[in-house]
């Protein structure tokens, strides 16, 4: 598993070329098309929008295969949003009066989050209801009065998620809040080409966080050492992004890689020695901003959907960060 190379380099060796691509001598990237798979190290790997993502096959359709998805899908959502929205379903009525008698802007947000988590769960009980009743030789058609309060409280619940926020509280995060209701709706092989291409993204924000930090950071000598851990951190995000929890063989490796390459980055103190010239509350920003490349980093990584918002807002803190570092009163050098 590549850890350590650059960020740029991730699943660029020849071994990540198949026979007969082509690879185009500007960019580098390989002339596949997306959904191209291709086997390394005796694993199977998929191609989407210039990413080899780890291929994991979809289940075969049924109605249990259905609700097992929905149900992970669900309780992944709740993990990676904000506290206090998981209403069970049964308290939907309660939930919707909250939200309807609420006045205040903020608060009503926040009702409006707690009804729509409240409708994912009551979606997800009747789905529940249906594959046990199928499971008793009782055939619930998809026009049947269930199937239709179903499909329309994960639409609701859909539509009320641009209201939710992630746990960080810097943005919604609405491709991860519509993965339950994609689930019910499309076909289980369509659902993961989705998720492939929604990894596909996420890889690619890490990537674009990863060489951000860099590009601030590594011109420091008082940041020296730092580029080493940003690359070997995010590569191991990458590979985190990808990995399924189900995935015995990989996620026992990738996850304390993952875990441990977080930490490490986490704890860089810098060499604030090494520049005499930066005031030691600069330096100081720096490694917040450390701090705050590998939070950014992990949120996407375990969301497994890029964050824009998230990102925008650290691209602004990177500029600013630069620009105060371009102010540093530095001796002239000698001209021989």
């Amino acid at each position: 598993m590549e850890f350590s190379c650059d960020t740029k380099n991730f699943r660029r060796s020849s071994s990540w070329i198949p026979d007969g691509c082509e690879v185009d001598t500007a960019t580098g990237e390989l002339q596949l098309a997306n959904g191209t798979r291709h086997k390394v190290g005796g694993q199977s790997f998929i191609y989407y929008d210039s990413y080899w993502i780890r291929y994991y096959a979809p289940p075969a359709e049924s109605l249990v295969a259905r609700k097992n998805l929905i149900e992970s899908l669900t309780r992944r959502t709740f993990h990676h949003t904000e506290h206090g929205i998981n209403t069970p379903g049964h308290a939907l009525d309660c939930a919707r009066e909250a939200y309807e008698r609420e006045t205040d802007l903020r608060k009503k947000r926040v009702n409006a989050a707690m009804l729509a988590g409240a409708l994912f769960n009551r979606a997800t009980d009747i789905f529940r209801i249906v594959v046990d009743l199928g499971a008793k030789g009782v055939n619930i058609s998809r026009d049947n009065e269930l199937m239709q309060e179903c499909g329309q409280c994960f639409k609701e619940a859909l539509e009320l998620g641009k209201q939710v926020k992630h746990y960080s509280g810097q943005e919604g995060i609405d491709e991860l809040w519509g993965e339950p209701f994609r689930a019910f709706s499309v076909p289980l092989e369509q659902f993961y080409e989705s998720r492939f291409i929604k990894i596909a993204q996420a890889m690619k924000n890490i990537d674009v966080v990863a060489e951000q930090m860099k590009s601030v950071l590594c011109p420091l000598p008082s940041f020296e050492g730092a580029e080493a851990l940003i690359n070997y951190f995010a590569n191991t995000a990458k590979h985190e992004c990808e990995t399924m929890r189900s995935d015995a063989v990989n996620n026992f490796i990738i996850w304390p890689e993952f875990v441990s390459a977080s930490e490490r980055l986490a704890e860089f103190p810098g060499q604030p020695y090494r520049d005499t010239q930066m005031p030691a509350w600069l330096h100081s920003t720096g490694i917040k901003l450390l701090y705050d490349c590998k939070s950014l980093i992990e949120w996407v990584a375990l969301a497994r959907v890029p964050m824009p918002r998230s990102t925008e807002l650290f691209t602004s803190e990177c500029e600013e960060f630069r620009t105060a570092t371009l102010r540093i009163p530095r001796p002239l050098k000698n001209v021989q």
